[in-house]
């Protein structure tokens, strides 16, 4: 039976080059490649996560509709969420929820980035 090794979304980005700063810069990722001239796609790491960066002119998901339910674009899983809530605190990253404990046992928080997109980081609870 096949083995599943890893899972990389790809988030609808307006420039490449701003998100690439952005993820590198504020969030502590590593630029994996772009593509194009001008680029129009690429990939960021961090770790073994890694995000697809995929240029679009229009916004791909209803942004009232993103925020009012907190629609995902992406979920990063770590063993312990508080130490890097608290460099991305450090860091001045725009929180769309803080570090809090779920009822299932994790805590997680979710960022934004800049063109919306919201990643949540979960880690196990305390």
């Amino acid at each position: 039976m096949p083995t599943f090794i890893a899972a990389e979304p790809q988030l609808y980005v307006r420039d490449i080059a701003t998100s690439c700063d952005f993820y590198s810069r504020m969030l502590g990722f590593s630029v994996a490649f772009t593509y194009g001239e001008p680029p129009f796609y690429g990939q960021v790491f961090r770790d073994s996560a890694r995000l697809n960066l995929r240029q679009v002119d229009d916004p791909v998901v209803d942004p009232n509709r993103r925020d009012s339910e907190q629609l995902l674009a992406a979920s990063i899983t770590l063993e312990d969420a508080k130490p890097l809530f608290l460099e991305y605190q450090r860091a001045g990253v725009e929180f769309v929820q803080p570090l809090r404990s779920e009822p299932w046992g994790a805590r997680t928080f979710i960022v934004r980035d800049p063109d919306g997109n919201l990643l949540l980081f979960a880690g196990r609870g305390e």
